[in-house]
Formats: C-alpha cells, sequence, structure tokens
C-alpha cells in the first residue's frame, strides 16, 4: 500500500533522511517509530507529496507519488502533526471546503459528509469555529478531512501528541475503527501508541532505518522477555535456591519495593519451575507474573548505540 526505494532528503549539507526501503503491505496499522527529530514527519511529508525528496522513489497503492502526484493523493488521506486546519471555518464549512478541494460531487460530498461526521462524532459541534475546539476535537477533525474523500491508506503524524489521557483514549478509539477498513501509517516517538494501536513497527532513529519487525518480535529483544517477578514476603530467603534453577540466567531484587525479577536463559521458559519452587519453599506470593518484554528498553537500546552496530533489518 506504501512503498520507498532508497527514499532520502538533503537540508543543504544535513541529510535528515538515509536513503530509505520499507513496505505497508495491505491491513497494517504500521508505526514509525522514533525519538523527536529523527526524521518521521519529513518521511511522511515525502510520501504524501508536500515535500520533493532529494533522492528515490515513493509509492502509494502502485502510484508514484512524483511522476502521477493527483492519482496518489486521491488514494492517501493525511493528517500532518497538529491536524492544521483553517480556525475562522466552522467544523461544517472546513469539512465543504475539504470536499471541494478533493473533487468530490454534490451527491458524493453529501453522503461522505454524513458518514465521517457519524464516525467521529462531530454532530455537536458542526456550526462551532475551529479555533475554539478542544485539541481532541480539533484531531477529531483533522481525521474527518482525511478519510472525507474514503481513501484506503491513511498517514496520522503524531495523531495524539499533546492530548491529555482522556483525548487520547478518544482518539485511539477512532483510530481503531478507522483501521478495520484501511491500511495506516503511523508516526510517532510514543511507545503506548505502539502497544495500543500498531501491528507492525519501524524504528527510525537520526533518519536511517534502523528495524522493521512486529511488537512482539520487538519484545523478543528485551531482556525481561519470558523473565518472571514476583511479590513475597520473606523473597530473600528464595533467591538463592531460584539461583539454582538451571533455567534461570539472573535474579534482580527492586531495592523500592522489593519485589524479585527472574531472569531465563535464552530460550528458556522458567514460569512454572520457579512458580513451583516457591510453592515448594512455602512463601505467599501476593502477585506472580510472566513478562512479556518491554518495549522501552528495546526502544533505548536500538536508538542509542552507535551507527552500524545494530545489526537489525534496515
Amino acid at each position: 500500500m506504501i512503498e520507498t526505494e532508497q527514499l532520502s532528503r538533503r537540508f543543504g549539507p544535513l541529510l535528515a533522511v538515509e536513503p530509505l526501503n520499507f513496505r505497508v503491505e495491505p491491513g497494517q496499522v504500521h508505526a514509525l517509530l522514533g525519538p523527536n527529530g529523527a526524521g518521521k514527519s519529513t518521511i511522511m511529508r515525502m510520501i504524501a507529496g508536500f515535500l520533493v525528496p532529494s533522492g528515490g522513489r515513493a509509492q502509494v497503492c502502485g502510484c508514484d507519488v512524483h511522476k502521477s502526484p493527483m492519482s496518489a493523493k486521491r488514494l492517501l488521506g493525511y493528517l500532518p502533526e497538529g491536524a492544521p486546519s483553517y480556525g475562522e471555518m466552522s467544523v461544517r464549512e472546513f469539512l465543504h471546503f475539504i470536499a471541494r478541494v478533493r473533487g468530490l460531487t454534490a451527491d458524493t460530498g453529501h453522503r461522505r459528509f454524513d458518514r465521517v461526521v457519524q464516525e467521529l462524532q462531530l454532530e455537536a459541534v458542526l456550526e462551532q469555529a475551529i479555533h475554539t475546539l478542544s485539541k481532541g476535537l480539533r484531531r477529531r477533525v483533522g481525521l474527518a478531512q482525511a478519510i472525507l474523500h474514503d481513501p484506503p491508506v491513511l498517514m496520522l503524524d503524531e495523531p495524539t501528541d499533546g492530548l491529555d489521557p482522556n483525548q487520547k483514549l478518544t482518539v485511539r478509539h477512532l483510530i481503531d475503527a478507522l483501521a478495520r477498513e484501511r491500511t495506516i501509517l503511523i508516526s510517532t516517538h510514543l511507545l503506548e501508541e505502539v502497544h495500543a494501536l500498531c501491528n507492525r513497527v519501524s524504528i527510525i532513529a537520526h533518519g536511517r532505518l534502523l528495524v522493521d519487525a512486529t511488537p512482539y518480535e520487538l519484545e523478543q529483544r528485551s531482556r525481561y522477555f519470558g523473565a518472571v517477578s514476583f511479590s513475597a514476603p520473606g523473597s530473600a530467603i528464595s533467591q538463592e535456591m531460584l539461583g539454582r534453577l538451571p533455567q534461570v540466567a539472573g535474579i534482580e531484587v527492586d531495592p523500592l519495593n522489593g519485589r524479585v525479577t527472574v531472569f531465563p536463559k535464552s530460550g528458556a521458559r522458567i514460569f512454572e519451575p520457579v512458580s513451583q519452587l516457591l510453592r515448594e519453599q512455602g512463601l505467599e506470593v501476593s502477585e506472580i507474573q510472566l513478562e512479556r518484554g518491554r518495549l522501552d528498553e528495546v526502544f533505548r537500546q536500538i536508538t542509542t548505540q552507535p551507527a552500524g552496530l545494530d545489526g537489525s533489518q534496515a
């Protein structure tokens, strides 16, 4: 649905995006994940046709963005960072304006307007000026303009950045609903966004694609993947015995709350042996958990190590 080949961008002497090859497959919610300034927005602007690449090319549903820009843009809905719009317009005026810009006929435009307004729950604010809306509602209006022409592909640049927790949850639910019928590329620096929405992740840092994987594959790279953590009174007594288990690589105790984390050797499964040992020791465990791996740890590891040492798909 989206494909880039050696796509790059320079700003004077600065190589902001190194030659980039990646694909977004049908049905995916694909994250461009990276720290601020990594080049995510620049990549999106080139794919959307708003920024001319210095090299390479981008395609949307097989349409070359440079050679067939209008065809590519008809297939793409784009929400830039911050959801810019015309603040003096009412929501109704703005969406009607977008319908005309998109070349929708009167009948199609009215049908799409009605469906999008209902889908994004904008009925109550149609006559309000956009500049009077909350950030969360402005983001909904931005999503509405992005899907008004019913594109098969959506690109959302930092769609929940700056929103409060309730607004983030609302926008995420909307994106999740939109993903049932569309392929979505999301730019974000928020790991919680990946957990909440995405089934594929491309990690970007310093303009380079470092990793392209599923969230589960990234979690497997965490030292916490498959670890067992628990809280129990007198857990210090059990540490020596836990260390004797052949599947155990190490043990850590949180000095703040006394919680014990037991780390497995590569490929080992330790939940059952650890649980059995705790039962044999007669410890009253208040909570025991099989860790799924921590994306924040993997993200720091990938984005902070020297270039060329990652050894991952790029």
